[in-house]
């Protein structure tokens, strides 16, 4: 009977304990998780041993941070100067997660806060120095996509620095003053129309270079011409060409005389 006593005060026992310390005991890590164990009374942080998707039981006087390592999205609208000190606005957009074992180093130096403490803060110093580099007008237009490959290297560089996975970096806009961007714009305007000037220009100069030099041709062939046809060989064509006409079954001929330059006279011909 004491035996039988005994294992119910234990069967309660364990079930008062289960109730009270069940949460942190048994743990499903989702997919798209990972998890880090912190052992307050013994080795610390854990940052070998990542905990993966699944069930898992710890220790109730342990820790385990579960961490979000699916891709992320973080977006900013900042103001920021260029090389002359104007005030440019420039909207960035940043996909990233954390490198799925690096999550104990993650949490030792940056936490779960690290988005706010370290992705966005890095990425508005990268804009910030590649901005001062630049003048407004090259920020907007000339070297846009320089700029835009600058910041991109420079804040994944220092994001992978810090266990963070950069997938991509957008820049969603840049704006400038009113005036300031009107300016500008104003200015590739006629850029472009003087461009479009230049090559009107060049094509009819390219045209009238291809007609002197056709011209050129025209004249040096008729020179030549002129200069073969001799009175000997007109009066072979001549007579060559009478030859045919009079063979000509459509045709009635008649030679009388000779012509000026000893070719026959022909007439008639139906």
């Amino acid at each position: 009977m004491k035996k039988k006593q005994l294992i119910i005060v234990i069967a309660v026992a364990a079930l008062i304990l289960l109730l009270l310390f069940g949460s942190r005991v048994f743990y499903i890590i989702q997919p798209g998780e990972r998890g880090v164990i912190f052992r307050p009374f013994t080795s610390g942080l854990d940052k070998e041993n990542i905990r993966q998707p699944g069930f898992q039981v710890i220790a109730p006087w342990n820790d385990l941070h579960v961490y979000n390592v699916k891709e992320q999205k973080a977006e900013e609208t900042m103001d920021v100067l260029d090389k002359s000190g104007l005030k440019v606005i420039i909207e960035t957009s940043v996909r990233f997660n954390p490198v799925y074992q690096e999550i104990g180093s993650l949490h030792e130096i940056f936490g779960k806060l690290y988005v706010n403490q370290l992705v966005i803060p890095e990425v508005r110093s990268s804009v910030r120095q590649v901005a001062g580099r630049y003048t407004a007008e090259e920020i907007y237009s000339t070297k846009r996509s320089e700029v835009e490959q600058a910041i991109i290297n420079e804040t994944n560089k220092s994001l992978s620095e810090n266990y963070i996975d950069m997938r991509a970096l957008l820049i969603r806009s840049i704006n400038l003053p009113t005036q300031i961007q009107q300016a500008i714009e104003s200015k590739l305007t006629q850029e472009q129309e003087f461009l479009a000037y230049q090559f009107k220009l060049e094509r009819e100069k390219s045209e009238a270079e291809r007609r002197k030099i056709a011209a050129e041709g025209e004249s040096v062939a008729n020179k030549i011409i002129n200069n073969s046809l001799t009175s000997s060989l007109l009066k072979m064509r001549g007579i060559e060409a009478t030859q045919e006409l009079a063979s000509s079954p459509n045709a009635k001929i008649i030679v009388i005389g000779s012509g000026k330059d000893g070719l026959p006279l022909i007439l008639g011909g139906n």
